[in-house]
């Protein structure tokens, strides 16, 4: 669950009132959104992929349920592209592309894509940056990060730091006890001061050196490994998130999805998901699947 520095998220999840759909980004529209439930069978029928964040779409206080888990291996059984759009690290995306039942894996927030090719046995990466650029950029941001660490006590280095290839995550709140917004907001500044891009998620701030983000980076994952103009066939992409930085695929997706907690961050969001579901975190996810193979 990511997001941009003016989508600050450090209070966990809350429930809040119903809605239905949102048109644009004012505060009233943002808290109008449709019950899953009413996605009408026309455009149901025609879905082909389900894209999908992670942390707190598919997993559940921080653990993957085998509801949620057996949802994405329905969906991918059923013939549907499955495609976890994610902040997570990238040697995380080499798990998840080999032994889950995806189509392949975006991950630290549109740094790379991985895929494992059935035909070859083999996986495949694509990043943005070159070899030469990321192990350049390593040096860059662990001097960043020892900066970050001596001037905001309390702060850590994600544990799966060792397993990132393009971006630093600094860890305020997984496997520390939580920091306050200013020290978020400090870990934030100092990123941005020194050229990075910077995000904030309910347990690390990431940041990095590029212009990219998971849009432009799904957009190249189902043009180069599955041969899918996205552009073309939005109307038959799925995507399910749950915060802030979710807002920009929100945005693109016209069957755009919320699961239930995303109601917590409807007041930071500049653009609200089209449908929410009831359940909560993978809950809603499981919901979804259900909804989209439905007989």
């Amino acid at each position: 669950m990511e997001a941009a520095r003016g989508d600050l998220q450090v209070v966990p999840r809350t429930g809040a009132a119903p809605v239905s759909l949102a048109a644009s980004g004012s505060a009233g529209e943002r808290g109008r959104m449709r019950p899953l439930a009413s996605l009408p069978d026309a455009a149901r029928v025609r879905v082909r992929g389900v894209l999908a964040d992670i942390d707190d779409t598919l997993t559940t206080d921080g653990r993957l349920t085998a509801q949620a888990y057996s949802a994405l291996g329905r969906l991918h059984d059923a013939g549907l592209v499955v495609v976890p759009i994610t902040g997570r690290p990238a040697g995380w995306c080499d798990h998840i592309a080999r032994m889950w039942p995806v189509s392949g894996v975006v991950g630290e927030n549109g740094a790379l894509w991985m895929r494992h090719d059935p035909a070859t046995r083999k996986l495949v990466r694509r990043f943005v940056a070159t070899e030469a650029e990321r192990a350049a950029n390593r040096a860059r941001l662990a001097a960043i990060g020892g900066q970050i660490l001596a001037a905001v006590p309390g702060a850590a280095l994600a544990s799966d730091q060792q397993y990132r290839e393009a971006d630093l995550a600094i860890v305020y709140c997984e496997d520390v006890p939580p920091l306050g917004r200013a020290d978020v907001d400090r870990i934030v500044a100092i990123m941005e001061a020194e050229g990075m891009i910077a995000k904030v998620s309910s347990i690390h701030v990431n940041g990095w050196f590029g212009a990219y983000d998971k849009l432009g980076m799904t957009r190249r994952f189902l043009a180069d490994a599955l041969a899918i103009d996205l552009d073309a066939e939005r109307d038959r992409f799925v995507f399910v998130g749950d915060s802030g930085n979710d807002a920009p695929m929100f945005a693109y997706f016209p069957l755009s999805v919320g699961v239930a907690n995303v109601r917590a961050f409807l007041d930071r969001m500049a653009t609200a998901p089209a449908f929410v579901t009831e359940g909560a975190s993978g809950a809603g996810f499981v919901e979804v699947a259900d909804l989209l193979l439905r007989k």
